[in-house]
């Protein structure tokens, strides 16, 4: 989850709770991992919470995290792994054509994101995937959303605006995790101060993830907390 922009500094002081969300993590990569083959680029990895999910998937990984402190973390991380290649700069740099290229929680910091996919797109191969996880729902947004950096959250109607005139073979859509959609509902409308226990609260909502698994398929995948989108081109 990286700040795209002119800052070179991002704490992430959120991001070591999310890593530890196994569960979630796990979940989100079962949605994904298809299409995770070939060479892939990932897109302000942070300190690598979801590589460790995928590592043995790909045939090679190029990872783009130019907030210098994740940067080295990221490096310390999974510096003897022979198949990652690490560079300390923004997306938007690169030249290199990808299967797949992922931004997991990472274009709601960015804020020209229609910009940003033009270029995911351009440096996809022929049939590669652009594969983008986003928060849901513009009126989820919170103070938490606000801390740390995110412009905005997306509904699938908010996306297909970003993408129309894109040069693209498909796209689908999936909402997931309702368990969570309800938990952030009720954190906004209940608590004024959501960094308390911040740690605990954030650990009862990876506990319920087996919970998101099955309303998810119950409810058709109609809303969740998060909105995966996947681009064919």
């Amino acid at each position: 989850m990286e700040k795209i922009q002119k800052k070179i500094h991002y704490p992430g002081w959120e991001l070591k709770y999310f890593d530890r969300s196994k569960n979630f993590r796990n979940y989100q990569l079962s949605l994904i991992k298809k299409y995770l083959r070939g060479e892939i680029a990932e897109v302000g990895p942070g300190n690598g919470g979801n590589l460790s999910g995928y590592l043995n998937f790909p045939k090679k990984i190029d990872l783009y995290e130019p907030s210098k402190n994740l940067f080295f973390n990221l490096k310390e991380n999974f510096k003897k792994n022979k198949k990652i290649n690490f560079f300390n700069k923004t997306f938007n740099k690169s030249k290199k054509k990808y299967d797949a290229i992922l931004y997991l929680d990472v274009l709601e910091h960015i804020k020209n994101d229609r910009i940003e996919i033009i270029k995911a797109i351009k440096l996809l191969k022929k049939d590669g995937y652009l594969i983008i996880n986003v928060p849901a729902f513009s009126f989820l947004y919170s103070e938490f959303d606000k801390d740390v950096g995110h412009f905005r959250r997306y509904s699938k109607s908010d996306f297909k605006k970003v993408l129309i005139g894109l040069d693209f073979k498909k796209v689908n859509f999936v909402y997931y995790d309702t368990v969570g959609f309800l938990l952030s509902l009720l954190s906004k409308i209940l608590i004024s101060n959501y960094k308390k226990n911040f740690e605990k609260k954030i650990n009862f909502w990876n506990s319920m993830i087996w919970i998101s698994k099955i309303f998810d398929l119950i409810t058709f995948r109609f809303f969740g907390k998060s909105l995966l989108v996947i681009i064919k081109k």
